[in-house]
């Protein structure tokens, strides 16, 4: 939504802040991961994406494996973090509460309580994005980054790279419960 004109300006001037959602830091470029970053190839340190993966369809997240794996120098770390399948799932099967099916459905996104109907409800589809397309666990995570080419897979966590510049644009609220993974090219 930052990059939508207009309604990125007010994002980030009015409706962020008082939401206490952080805009990019100076510094950051960012574009849409699977039609292209607006970058050369080969020409990237480190790409980072936060709940960004889990709202593409499987085609559309394999090309921005893709194309993250083309932007990244060699050895250039690729980190991001998203909901975790399996914690999600493990807490519902674990649940003997009567709503846990739509407790998991409201916290996987999966699921829809009303259809969003009208002119607004097509502008906030459009716009919001907000439905989960494709969920992950660290091992189908694994398997499409090695297929991807990446190596060095690993689970992540809050704040553990080596790369200093991911500090500047991770919070902590976005992984907690929730899969981190980091790997190299």
């Amino acid at each position: 939504l930052q990059q939508v004109p207009v309604v990125g300006n007010v994002l980030e001037s009015s409706v962020f802040p008082r939401l206490g959602v952080n805009s990019f830091p100076t510094g950051v470029e960012y574009g849409d991961v699977v039609k292209g970053l607006p970058v050369k190839p080969g020409t990237c340190k480190a790409i980072y994406c936060s709940h960004v993966l889990e709202h593409l369809s499987l085609a559309d997240m394999r090309q921005t494996l893709r194309n993250v794996y083309a932007y990244l120098e060699p050895n250039g770390i690729f980190r991001f973090v998203l909901p975790d399948l399996e914690y999600l799932t493990r807490q519902y099967l674990a649940s003997t509460e009567a709503d846990a099916a739509r407790e998991f459905m409201e916290h996987s996104y999966l699921g829809k309580k009303a259809r969003p109907r009208g002119l607004s409800g097509l502008m906030r589809n459009w716009l919001g994005n907000s439905n989960h397309l494709w969920m992950w666990d660290y091992k189908s995570m694994e398997q499409e980054l090695a297929q991807a080419g990446f190596r060095n897979i690993r689970r992540a966590q809050y704040d553990d790279s080596t790369e200093p510049r991911f500090h500047d644009v991770e919070e902590p609220g976005r992984w907690e419960n929730h899969l981190g993974v980091e790997c190299i090219k």
